[in-house]
């Protein structure tokens, strides 16, 4: 009798096809992005937000995942960039063989930056590989101060947490040390940004860091 690990099993192969992704990736120049989150944390403001101050600078293409629907893909093609739209039905996350169709099709050549806007949860995308140069975790102003130690791993898996919706703190009362201490304690390493979409706060430090990492790729 033989006992397989079917979770096991199926980030195995998961990971292989990303492994290959990343390095298709690196050899064009492309720096893939992975955002996770909560539903309704600003994922799409914040990337229509960033390709619009942008997209002079660096070529941007953008793949977007969602269970339904192909809203937020439209407002992205409303900027000008190549956008796919990935439906993943009944799943709750991007895996690495979707996000392989979706560069196929997407024919984005590179070198640029790849923005992968995950289905909105904070628990599956955080196990799923998908060739990204890394993950980035936001949490809207709006959600608490516990996000990052109720779903740790996606936080954990994380290089960056972008703190969205900064706009709105003088209407709310959340704990900001409470919040950056919960994410120290989750993951020491993790980089902070805070910012709003709207006011443009922090959209600076935000967009340094993008420019500095695809530089760092693409010297």
């Amino acid at each position: 009798m033989k006992i397989i690990d079917v979770k096991k099993d199926v980030l195995s192969k998961n990971d292989e096809i990303a492994a290959g992704i990343r390095g298709k990736l690196k050899d064009k120049g492309i720096l893939a992005l992975n955002f996770i989150s909560s539903p309704g944390s600003g994922k799409t403001t914040l990337l229509v937000k960033t390709i619009e101050d942008l997209k002079s600078r660096i070529p941007i293409a953008v793949i977007e995942g969602d269970q339904q629907t192909d809203n937020d893909a439209k407002r992205i093609a409303a900027t000008g960039v190549p956008v796919i739209q990935i439906n993943t039905q009944s799943s709750c996350h991007l895996d690495a063989a979707m996000v392989e169709g979706a560069l196929e099709k997407l024919g984005f050549v590179g070198p640029g930056l790849l923005f992968i806007e995950n289905v909105g949860n904070l628990v599956c995308p955080a196990s799923y590989d998908l060739g990204e140069e890394m993950k980035v975790a936001l949490v809207s102003v709006t959600e608490g101060e516990d996000k990052p130690v109720k779903y740790p791993k996606a936080f954990r898996s994380s290089s960056a947490m972008v703190i969205t919706k900064t706009d709105l703190l003088p209407h709310l009362d959340l704990d900001m040390a409470r919040l950056l201490d919960y994410s120290t304690k989750v993951n020491p390493a993790l980089k902070v940004f805070h910012l709003s979409a709207k006011s443009g706060d922090g959209l600076d430090d935000w967009y340094g860091f993008l420019l500095s990492m695809y530089h760092s790729l693409n010297p």
